[in-house]
């Protein structure tokens, strides 16, 4: 479910974030707060759809539009993997 590749400059700047600091910023000054914000909320639906809550659950505790919603049900389903390799990842810290 490969959408659009980012570019490299974008991928060597995100591989080159070392603290959370960095990141903070980085993402501040690349992201709107809404954007912001839809990103959180597509990274906490995946949590809850990885840890098998329903969509109704889950609509609740993210506050995400069903579309977006399940627009990261099909990603977790039949895309690339990132969702769960990041939660997985960040589920052993």
């Amino acid at each position: 479910m490969n959408n659009k590749t980012p570019s490299k400059d974008l991928i060597d700047a995100i591989l080159s974030i070392e603290t959370e600091e960095e990141c903070i910023a980085f993402l501040n000054d690349i992201c709107t707060i809404q954007e912001l914000e839809k990103l959180d909320q597509r990274l906490k639906a995946a949590i809850l759809l990885l840890d098998n809550q329903t969509y109704e659950k889950e609509i609740e505790k993210t506050k995400i539009s069903s579309t977006t919603l399940s627009r990261v049900s099909r990603c977790i389903r039949y895309g690339d993997g990132g969702y769960k390799n990041i939660i997985d990842k960040i589920n052993k810290e």
